[in-house]
């Protein structure tokens, strides 16, 4: 399409490039809703939505759907389907959104759809046989009936249903066969419908669109409806297309009904339009026809703007590409058209070819379109002429790309008078900018100065706020005068930066400074601002400092100079606040403000420092300074803490009158322990009364620092015990050491703190016990409790009462005993016993305390002084009392004991004492009442023990056998027992004959078994059992006797066997079996009829499978012959197996068989077994395996017979087996019986029957399988039936190249692009198989590339061609692959590095004007400097817009070739290039064409002026002598030139050049010149020449002086004319100006007169009339003209009405 036509068209996208199935592009499968998605619907090979983002069109979303239709949303990504419910005429529908993957509506429809559409985004047209619904995707809501259709559009196709922007009128289109007259004609009928006049209309049309256009004069917007048809009336084809305005409002200007034709070339007589598009971006109606015509019309005019073809393939689709002002349009191919309207071309071309002037200015206003310029300002001046300034003003404020909107058009406004009653030009062009949109800045400014001036800030206030008004800094700086905020608003707007922080700093919104620098990133003067509100508001500073210092990147000032401006004004307070805030972080860097701050303070405010201080948030100040300060200023605790020696602090702290005790202490906190200790001392010497809390305080919270040792040594070494003991008594509860404990007990006594001592050595755990107690005893204190305590709590109970014995302290001793600790009163009464104290008192001591005396202590401590009988009386005395105490039986029992007072009747009967205690005690006295006692507790250790002893083994073994432990019989059954034997004999002899307990003779004999005495045992058992006795038939002694016999003797175990009958015999034969006596193991088995088990015997521990065979033979049990079968398959005798599996029926062990038969090959005996099994079991494994069976022993009529039959075999599975084991003919009826066409061909490839795999690849259908087929006929050389599988493989994309490569690795070339060019032809051929056709042809026919590539460039991958085209040196190609691909640097390279074969002059112009990279303009110069030199204007030509041109001149001038170039530059010369300019000025120089040099010179002033002058002011040229006097008058060197012109004579150029100078010395002296040359003629016209700037006293004295009178004379007069008219003026002014003076001074006095009148009608209670000017009834006087700006006076009362803002 050629360059310059209005309308662009270009490829977006072919459907099958994609994937689509050129069958599925049709009307009914083909949905696009909006320029956003396409929809298509594919019925195979499986039911599928392909949805096609138009913005990813190479990624198409593909989706199982079964669907009758489907519909993408135009906006959004939501889907709507529609499906015909099965057996009836209703539709379902559903609406998904594909997002979020959930269904938003569904509902069935009771009729038919037979056509639907989004006509809006959230509004879905349905159209039925009868009837139009719509059915909106919000709420729940269902279809709604909108109306009935027509008659006409009965037994129509719909193809088309659209609503107009406001909803209210709607469209239905449709199409039917063509009239009987022309039957190829198709119908089209349309019906329009108003929703709210619920009226139809029946039209005839084809197409139909509905607009909006704002009519002038009526503020709404009109709807339009558009629609064309092509009809046939009396044999006559008429195309119309109308325009029509729809509900025309009443009153107001309506759109004028438009008309125009459609013309069809001869051979689109039938064709007809199948829909219409209308860009309201530029107001043009798109007609697209059926064959693929494109008609482009007017909106406004209907006026015919463009048609050409657009698609040699019939259109089916288009949709509005509204962001866009386009359309686009889907052809029967698959292609997807855009149409866009070429913005650059539009205008020139209504304007040029169709010579349609109104409408190209039109199309430019309505689309800001460039190539109107010109005619919109020819335009505009005409009005302007004819005084149609409202006209002129709509022109300029739609002028495209505003080229109107210009300071010189609000000029033009200005200077038009205002007539009297009319509104201002000026006002109504700001008017009717104001109703198009917004003023740029300098109109905003005029405007807002008109505004201004009248005083009407809120007509102001409201355009701002309707953002139609541009914010600029000299808006604001007018707006200022009247209203700050409004000026603030606008400085903000405009960015304004300094102003906005001024105004902020006028409001005194300091913080919104620095928020708005911030956001702006402007810095702004800190330090002055700062000072500014110092001098008003301290705490607005102090704010402001503090906001500047949290600003990012740091304070703007130096916290120093913030610091000094606060205290030149002596403002302390607000010094120090902003320091302590800004000096938070504590930082190294501000130790000299921290100084400073606390210096300020403690000269000023010491408390103020000493809070500092106190919050310790500084640490890199001067502390010695500030020490001295604070020590002047009174703060003695802030100064020991900043001094650092020790004299210093010494010096301050025995100041304790005027330092806090507390802070006192925590100071001793800060000092080492050497100078803590030297202060301490001081203040003790100072005042030792008066101190010693402040020390003892110290050293309580110091003591880990200062040493607890020291601070004693310290009390210790001034004797203060009171110090010591208020010291030690804090440290005590922390400590552990014994001796701080013992001085404390020890301050406490000498302070008499007895209370505390008592308290200490009752709760301490840590005093030196000893130490204590001898201290206390010296002491001999009056209260004898701290040493009970000492005494009591560390065993020092015999002391205690040795020492209140002998110190008569009675009273304590019985007090210790019965209050303190009755447990003690055994070590008492034993003390008390040693030291001889009388019985009485002891008695009379024990019996206070009685129950709560300990009796074990009591009785070791009197058993160990032999005076056991004192406690007679006290034990009685508590069995009396029903004690049951263990230890007074004990002691009770010893006594009887010793006593001999019938002490076994105590032993028997007593069941209170310790058997083991008194047994112990018995055992030398008397063993059998140890035996008694001991047998009471059965205490067997001690029983066993003594009998042992005393040699009563009779006793013992009684005891045993009736005590029934095993722990006990094996303590004295155990080997190391040496009285072992004794006790046997014992046992054997007189404890079991004894015994009639089966219970006792059962411990006794597992005793026997458990000690491993099995000879014993049998020779006891046997005395039992076999002889005649109560337990000869005792079922567990006869298993017992035989298992003995097992383990000790298996000699007897036959015997006993034979003549034993009632025992276990199947758990007896098991242990039999375990222990390996596998003979009578059998004869227990069989003798007990168990012949399983006894086969098992046979078979798996004598191994012998013949005598297994004969007993199963014998025995003829099918569970027998199994367990013979089964050792039979063991030990690998499979047949033999086979058959004992058959005699005992046996199917369960068919896998094992089946195992084992396949190893050994025995198939035929086999198939035997697992005909039998199938008759028991219906198994996939053995039906199976019975087919392999088969297949093995080559019995394949079988195999037919068997599958025919029912069976449960896995024939899939078989069939692998037979496949991979080369049992391909078995294999091959398995395969041909399940019909796995996949697995059968590949059977047959093996066999070589290629043809039948073909056939059977094709009933598979199955990419593999083709692969494998197809690879097989490659090898074989079957080339036919290799392309027949090779066409169903390469459809596949990602298929294509594994067979191009096993085509390609076997040399089958040729074949290979047969196959390719063959695959071209299918309806699945997709851009792999075109591209690598294309690559085939690189490498091996490359005669063929071009054209295969011209043919099909949409199809192609072409990056992938590019890489095969540049491996094989196709540059020609190449070149055109780059061009295709839009790789325009590339292609140039490829062009200029492989020339020969590569470049073409037009196609390397059309190259070179799309390269990105700018360095290939220039290697494009180089290419064609060096190769095509005759051809580098015209490059140059193309590249003119896109080179600089200073670069290119200096390579021509490098290259010596500038005259090459001359055409070039002086197209270009129009840009005042500096280097183009002096190129050419060069050549005209040495071409001598001083013509050509001049008009450059005039033309194009950018060169070296002077430097061109010098060169050609000595040519030898007159021309070019005066070039360069010319030139030296341009640059303002008017001597030189004059000079140079002098020079030639040419007097002419003289006085020109003087009268341009207006130099009045150059004159007068070119004048003397004349009258020194005697040139009269000369001189009188230099007077003229010169009129201007020649004094006319100088010219007469020379002319007097010269005799040149005459000469001057015409001078003269004309000067004479002049001036007299100038006095005339100023008198008329004068005489005028009296005139009016008089006028007002009488309207002053009439208006006077008139008030006087007034005011003496007026009643005296009233108010005066308002003065002039005060807003009273008179008009006011009219504002001054603003001087030189040409604005007309304004009308009384302010600015008149502007239109309808």
């Amino acid at each position: 399409m050629a360059a310059n036509a209005p309308i662009t068209m270009k490829e977006a996208l072919t459907l099958p490039s994609i994937g689509i199935n050129p069958q599925f592009i049709t009307f009914n499968h083909v949905t696009m809703e909006s320029d956003k998605y396409i929809c298509v619907r594919e019925t195979s090979p499986q039911n599928s939505i392909v949805i096609v983002d138009m913005s990813l069109p190479m990624q198409p979303l593909r989706r199982p759907i079964t669907a009758d239709s489907a519909l993408m949303n135009p906006n959004s990504r939501i889907l709507a389907l529609k499906a015909q419910v099965q057996g009836t005429t209703q539709d379902h529908l559903q609406i998904f959104n594909i997002e979020t993957k959930t269904k938003i509506k569904a509902h069935q429809m009771p009729e038919q759809i037979v056509f639907w559409k989004w006509i809006t985004a959230k509004l879905l047209g349905l159209v039925t046989q009868t009837s139009v619904y719509h059915w909106s995707i919000e709420g729940e809501g269902e279809p709604v009936k909108m109306f009935e259709r027509t008659a006409n559009l009965a037994s129509n196709q719909i193809i088309n249903y659209r609503c107009d922007p406001t909803e209210k009128w709607l469209v239905l289109v449709g199409i039917a066969p063509g009239s009987p007259e022309r039957p190829q004609l198709v119908k089209g009928n349309m019906q329009l419908f108003s929703v709210d006049q619920q009226r139809s209309q029946a039209l005839e049309a084809h197409a139909a669109s509905f607009a909006t256009f704002k009519v002038p004069g009526n503020e709404k917007d009109s709807i339009l409806i558009s629609f064309a048809s092509k009809t046939v009336n009396a044999g006559q084809v008429l195309s119309k297309m109308h325009v029509i305005e729809l509900g025309a409002q009443p009153g107001k200007p309506s759109f004028t009904k438009k008309q125009a034709d459609l013309f069809f070339p001869p051979d689109f007589a039938d064709d007809f339009p199948v829909s219409m598009q209308i860009s309201h971006k530029y107001g043009l109606i798109y007609v697209i026809t059926k064959l693929g015509l494109l008609f482009v019309y007017d909106l406004e005019t209907a006026t015919a703007v463009y048609r050409n073809r657009i698609s040699p393939d019939p259109i089916f689709l288009t949709s509005e590409a509204s962001s866009i002002g386009g359309f686009y349009a889907i052809n029967r191919r698959g292609q997807v058209l855009l149409a866009t309207v070429n913005e650059a071309t539009l205008v020139p071309f209504v304007s040029g070819q169709l010579n349609n002037l109104e409408l190209a200015v039109n199309l430019a206003k309505r689309g800001n379109l460039p190539g109107a310029e010109e005619l919109v300002v020819q335009r505009f001046q005409e009005l302007f002429a004819q005084t149609k300034y409202k006209e002129a003003a709509e022109l300029a404020a739609e002028s495209p790309r505003g080229i109107l909107r210009t300071p010189d058009t609000v000029a033009k406004f200005q200077s038009v008078p205002v007539q009297a009653g009319q509104t201002p030009p000026l006002l109504q062009y700001f008017g009717t900018l104001l109703t198009r949109g917004k003023l740029n800045a300098f109109e905003s400014l005029e405007l807002s100065r008109l505004v201004v001036n009248q005083n009407k800030k809120n007509l102001l206030e409201n355009w701002l706020a309707e953002d139609k008004l541009e914010c600029s800094e000299e808006l604001g700086d007018l707006v200022k005068t009247v209203d700050n905020d409004l000026a603030l608003k606008i400085y903000i707007k405009a960015r304004a930066t300094p102003k906005v922080v001024a105004a902020f700093a006028e409001r005194r919104e300091f913080d919104k400074i620095l928020i708005y620098s911030k956001q702006v990133g402007y810095t702004p003067d800190y330090l002055f601002l700062l000072q500014t509100i110092l001098r008003t508001d301290p705490q607005g500073a102090v704010n402001f400092a503090l906001m500047m210092s949290q600003m990012e990147g740091g304070c703007p000032v130096d916290y120093n100079t913030i610091t000094d401006l606060f205290l030149q004004r002596n403002l302390i307070r607000e010094a120090t606040a902003f320091l302590l805030d800004v000096l938070k972080p504590n930082l190294p860097e501000h130790g000299y403000l921290q100084t400073k701050v606390l210096e300020i303070n403690l000269v000023t405010f010491p408390n103020v420092a000493d809070a500092i201080l106190a919050n310790g948030m500084f640490s890199h100040y001067d502390r010695p300074r500030i020490a001295q300060l604070c020590e002047k200023a009174g703060l003695y605790l802030r100064a020991l803490q900043h001094y650092t020696e020790l004299p210093d602090i010494k010096r301050i702290i025995v100041n304790t009158h005027a330092i806090e005790p507390q802070s006192l202490v925590e100071f001793f906190g800060t000092l080492s322990r050497e100078w803590a200790l030297e202060c301490m001392k001081d203040l003790l010497l100072v005042n030792l009364r008066g101190n010693l809390q402040i020390i003892v305080q110290t050293a309580k919270e110091y003591s880990e620092q200062l040493g607890v040792d020291a601070c004693i040594k310290l009390f210790e070494q001034f004797k203060s015990y009171e110090g010591l003991y208020f010291f030690l008594g804090a440290y005590l509860s922390s400590s552990e050491d014994p001796d701080i404990h013992f001085k404390y007990i020890e301050a406490a006594a000498k302070t008499g703190q007895i209370k505390e001592v008592e308290r200490v050595t009752r709760e301490s755990n840590f005093y030196d016990a000893e130490k204590t107690k001898n201290f206390l005893m010296e002491a001999k204190l009056p209260d004898a409790r701290p040493l009970i305590n000492v005494c009591d709590r560390f065993g020092f109970v015999p002391d205690l009462t040795h020492y209140l014995y002998t110190n008569n302290m009675l009273r304590y001793i019985e007090g210790y005993v019965q209050k303190v600790n009755p447990g003690n009163a055994p070590l008492v009464v034993g003390q008390l016993l040693d030291d001889e104290c009388p019985e009485d008192f002891i008695k009379g001591l024990i019996l206070s305390v009685r129950s709560l005396l300990p009796v074990e202590p009591l009785v070791d401590e009197c058993e160990k002084r032999n005076r056991l009988r004192l406690l007679t009386q006290f034990l009685e005395h508590l069995v009396s009392e029903g004690s049951q105490d263990v230890h007074v039986h004990n002691a009770l029992g010893k006594i009887i004991i010793d006593s001999n007072n019938n002490p076994e009747h105590f032993l028997t009967t007593n069941p209170y004492y310790d058997s083991r205690v008194v047994g112990k005690y018995c055992e030398k006295r008397d063993p059998t009442l140890a035996v008694v006692a001991y047998r009471r507790g059965q205490c067997d250790e001690e029983l066993v023990n003594v009998t042992n002893k005393n040699s009563l083994f009779k006793l013992q073994a009684r005891y045993v056998v009736e005590r029934m432990d095993a722990d006990l019989w094996e303590k004295v059954l155990n080997p190391e027992n040496e009285y072992r034997r004794l006790l046997i004999d014992q046992v054997v002899s007189t404890a079991l004959p004894e015994s009639k307990s089966p219970e006792q003779v059962s411990a006794a004999v597992k005793a026997f078994m458990t000690a491993d005495l099995p000879h014993e045992l049998i020779e006891l058992l046997e005395k039992i059992v076999l002889q005649n006795s109560a337990f000869s038939g005792n079922f567990n002694l006869q298993n017992l006797l035989i298992l003995t016999a097992i383990k000790a003797d298996p000699s007897r175990v036959m015997d006993y066997i034979n003549r034993l009958e009632n025992f276990d015999g199947p758990a007896v034969g098991e242990v039999a079996v375990e222990a390996q006596l596998y003979e009578e193991a059998f004869a227990i088995f069989k003798k007990f009829n168990l012949n399983v088990q006894a086969v098992n015997v046979l078979l798996d521990n004598i191994r012998s499978i013949e005598r297994a065979v004969e007993f199963a033979f014998r025995v003829e049990e099918d569970a027998v012959w199994s367990q013979v079968a089964k050792a039979q398959l063991r030990e690998g005798l499979v047949s033999d197996a086979i058959e004992s599996f058959i005699r005992a029926d046996d199917a369960t062990q068919f896998l094992d068989v089946i195992r084992a038969a396949e190893d050994t090959d025995v198939y035929h005996d086999l198939v035997r077994y697992l005909l039998m099994v199938r008759q028991k079991t219906k198994e996939p494994k053995v039906d199976s395996e019975l087919i392999y069976a088969y297949a093995k022993t080559d019995r394949l009529g079988d195999i037919e017979e068997f599958i025919l039959m029912p069976n449960v075999a896995n024939l899939q599975n078989v069939g692998d087996r037979l496949y991979d084991e080369a049992l391909y003919e078995a294999a091959k009826i398995i395969y041909a019986f399940i019909s796995n066409w996949a697995k059968l061909a590949v059977t047959l490839v093996k066999l070589q029957q290629f043809q039948g795999a073909v056939d059977a690849a094709r009933k598979a259908n199955s990419s593999k399988t083709w692969k494998e087929v197809c690879f097989a006929c490659v090898d074989a050389e079957e080339f036919r039936l290799a392309q027949i599988c090779g066409l169903n493989i390469i459809i596949q994309v990602d298929d294509l190249e594994e067979v191009s490569e096993y085509y390609q690795n076997r040399g089958c070339f040729n074949e290979l692009i047969s196959l390719m060019e063959s695959g071209l032809g299918l309806e699945r051929a997709h851009m792999g198989i075109f591209t690598e056709l294309g690559v085939l042809y690189a490498r091996y026919r490359p005669e063929k590339l071009m054209e295969h590539i011209k043919l099909f460039s949409t199809r192609l991958n072409i990056p992938k061609l590019i890489r095969a085209c540049d491996e094989q040196q196709h540059w020609k190609e190449l070149t055109y692959l780059q061009i295709q691909y839009d790789e325009f640097d590339n292609a140039a390279s490829t062009v200029m590095n492989h020339s020969p074969e590569a470049w073409d002059h037009m196609q390397f112009k059309d190259i070179i004007v799309k390269v990105a990279s700018v360095e290939l303009y220039y290697k494009a110069v180089h290419f064609y400097l060096q190769e095509h030199p005759d051809l580098i204007n015209d490059l140059l030509n193309v590249l003119s817009l896109r080179v600089d041109h200073t670069r290119v001149v200096d390579i021509m001038r490098k290259a010596g070739h500038l005259r090459l170039v001359k055409p070039y530059m002086v197209a270009v010369q129009s840009n005042n290039v500096a280097a183009v300019n002096e190129a050419l000025n060069e050549i005209y120089i040495e071409e001598e064409d001083y013509d050509r040099l001049r008009e450059s010179i005039d033309l194009h002033d950018n060169f070296d002026q002077i430097g061109l002058a010098q060169k050609i002011e000595k040519h030898e040229l007159l021309e070019m002598r005066r070039v360069a006097a010319y030139i030296y008058k341009k640059a303002g060197r008017w001597k030189q030139s004059i000079a140079l012109s002098k020079k030639d004579n040419l007097y002419k150029d003289c006085m020109e050049t003087c009268s341009q100078s207006g130099d009045r010395e150059l004159s007068e002296e070119l004048l003397v010149y004349f009258i020194e040359q005697g040139k009269k003629e000369c001189f009188a016209s230099c007077l003229f020449v010169c009129y201007d700037v020649i004094r006319p006293d100088v010219a007469l004295e020379l002319a007097w002086m010269n005799n040149m009178i005459d000469f001057a004379f015409p001078y003269l007069l004309q000067f004479i004319r002049e001036y007299t008219g100038k006095v005339d003026e100023l008198i008329k002014d004068k005489i005028e100006a009296q005139n009016e003076e008089k006028a007002k001074e009488k309207e002053e006095k009439n208006m006077v007169a008139q008030q006087n009148m007034y005011a003496q009608l007026l009643p005296l209670a009233l108010p005066a009339p308002p003065m002039p000017g005060m807003g009273g009834g008179f008009s006011a006087p009219l504002p001054p003209q603003m001087p030189g700006m040409g604005m007309p006076p304004m009308p009384p009362f302010g600015m008149p009405p502007m239109g309808s803002y």
